[in-house]
């Protein structure tokens, strides 16, 4: 198993980032079962006033090669291009095997 984690930060003029982070919540969880290989998907938009990001996506993935395939999958690619990437300003990653 694979995890692949995400945190991003909202651009500062999303005006709206409550209702940025719930879309972004759904479209990304709604994945789950229509891809390949994507186990879980956990998209956390309420952290403690002390984190330094806005939203954090805890996904699995059954090995690397999934992992490979959903970040080019179609559905992956149209939510990431029309949600996430024109809110976040700040991306960070990290995989790691389980």
């Amino acid at each position: 198993m694979v995890k692949h984690m995400i945190i991003w930060k909202l651009k500062d003029e999303v005006s709206d980032k409550e209702a940025c982070k719930k879309d972004i919540k759904i479209a990304l969880e709604g994945l789950v079962g229509k891809i390949d290989g994507l186990k879980e998907m956990h998209i956390l938009t309420e952290g403690f006033s002390a984190s330094t990001g806005d939203i954090m996506m805890d996904s699995t993935f059954e090995n690397a090669a999934a992992l490979a395939s959903y970040q080019k999958h179609p559905l992956h690619v149209e939510i990431a291009n029309s949600k996430v990437r024109p809110n976040v300003d700040t991306r960070l990653s990290f995989d790691h095997e389980v």
